[in-house]
């Protein structure tokens, strides 16, 4: 368990309702069986590689709904929005698995990969090595762990674990402690978070103020409040890899011709 206190946040409201929905289905779905699915899950593709190539390496989020916003895209149909996105150019995708506060499933995320060829990030609130075998049994690729919700032993657990499966996580932080605490677990994939997940509030000047900290051997990621195809090239001069893009695009009619803007796509006739 987590040694991150309760005081009354957003995240922490999110983790205590977490929580508990995980000790319930712990009873129902043992760790053993999970890990029976994890062998027979479908083979891991590279997400540490997809957002290494050249250019702008977007992680297309499917999203349902946000505690900031509330539901974003409704209906919402993972497989056909995650094919947009493939090929539209998306990287990876991210995939909200959270119900209760995002409207999140496993079954949007099993679905979205299979009518893909790239690979899937589980977007979560990960704390326990049980999520990380239900992650791999449900065909995850990578998935996501909070700094501001583990605590360091909790973190380098996750991390190892992740490893063991050839996962490699997106380690998201917030501030500059934060980020040393990634560090010091040897996180490889830094996401740096522009949304205060206290506060809910987004400060796109914080991936600039953060990124001269992340050693160049790392795979940099920006995440929210992105919306322009300059910003994306103006964090790539910085220093960032590839970024995490989702309300943006759920907002959008077609987010698949949203995604090309964002990539510097000509429109057709231009």
């Amino acid at each position: 368990m987590s040694a991150h206190a309760n005081t009354g946040t957003v995240l922490d409201r999110i983790l205590e309702a977490r929580r508990a929905e995980v000790e319930h289905r712990k009873h129902v779905l043992p760790e053993t069986a999970l890990k029976y699915g994890a062998a027979a899950a479908l083979p891991l593709r590279d997400f540490a590689g997809a957002l290494t190539r050249e250019g702008l390496n977007v992680i297309a989020e499917l999203k349902p709904a946000s505690p900031s916003r509330g539901v974003i895209r409704e209906p919402f149909d993972a497989v056909a929005l995650g094919q947009s996105l493939a090929a539209a150019g998306a990287a990876a995708l991210s995939v909200l698995t959270e119900a209760e506060f995002f409207r999140g499933s496993l079954k949007n995320m099993r679905d979205a990969r299979k009518a893909t060829q790239i690979p899937a990030l589980r977007k979560d609130f990960i704390f326990d090595s049980w999520q990380v075998w239900e992650s791999r049994a449900n065909d995850a690729d990578s998935f996501l762990l909070i700094v501001a919700a583990l605590s360091d032993g909790l973190l380098g657990d996750l991390l190892a674990l992740a490893r063991e499966l050839r996962m490699e996580p997106l380690v998201e932080v917030h501030t500059a402690q934060e980020l040393d605490r990634a560090l010091a677990v040897d996180a490889r994939i830094i996401g740096v978070n522009n949304r205060d997940l206290k506060t809910l509030e987004v400060q796109p000047q914080l991936s600039f103020d953060l990124v001269a900290n992340i050693p160049d051997d790392r795979i940099a990621v920006s995440e929210s409040g992105l919306r322009t195809h300059d910003e994306l090239q103006k964090l790539r001069a910085a220093g960032f890899d590839a970024f995490l893009i989702g309300e943006q695009l759920m907002s959008a009619a077609d987010p698949g011709a949203a995604l090309s803007a964002l990539l510097g796509a000509t429109p057709a006739g231009d």
